[in-house]
């Protein structure tokens, strides 16, 4: 897919915030600093239109990304480690679950894992949230750049049979770095 014009939108906290546009919306979850940001960017060819930060848990909103006014991607902030308080990690919590349990805008979930490591609790926690919500999804095993390309299909596999043993969820290797697996990625997210 050759994006045209992607323009951030808005950074929304609450429903009466987010775009009144009824496109769909393609929800990116994962932990701080797996590279949702940086997917973004990576999949639309810009350079800094998502803001990225080598700091994890920047993202504290909700950022509408519009795409050719085709669809939305939407980057969710990070979970797992944040230098916010309590009370601003509660908050955060709480728009998060209020947008995916409410918008019925949302098509397709990504949820981005690092595939140099084992999934987290808070990623398995994600995954079991994201199959009881029955919103199609698929899973991008990130960071491929980091390890031997002679690796990355092992790594996958290894991936699945942790995350989704039954294998019926689609896991695709990803870098933002190579640019080698976007194709792969456009083509799951045309099809829903």
């Amino acid at each position: 897919m050759i994006v045209k014009n992607p323009k951030f939108e808005i950074s929304a906290v609450s429903p009466k915030q987010y775009p009144k546009e009824n496109l769909p919306e393609i929800v990116l979850v994962g932990k701080s600093n797996v590279g949702k940001s940086s997917f973004i960017n990576t999949m639309i060819n810009r350079k800094k239109l998502a803001r990225t930060s080598s700091e994890p848990g920047k993202t504290r909103q909700i950022n509408f990304y519009n795409i050719d006014d085709k669809f939305y991607f939407v980057d969710l902030p990070g979970y797992g480690y944040s230098k916010m308080s309590k009370k601003e990690q509660e908050q955060v919590g709480k728009f998060i679950e209020e947008y995916l349990f409410n918008r019925k805008q949302i098509s397709l979930i990504i949820l981005l894992l690092d595939i140099r490591h084992n999934p987290t609790e808070n990623d398995k926690l994600m995954y079991n949230y994201v199959i009881s919500s029955g919103i199609p999804f698929i899973i991008l095993a990130n960071k491929a750049d980091k390890i031997a390309v002679t690796k990355v299909d092992q790594a996958v596999l290894d991936l699945q049979k942790q995350i989704n043993p039954i294998g019926d969820i689609t896991i695709l290797p990803f870098s933002a770095e190579r640019k080698i697996y976007t194709d792969r990625v456009w083509k799951e997210i045309e099809r829903d």
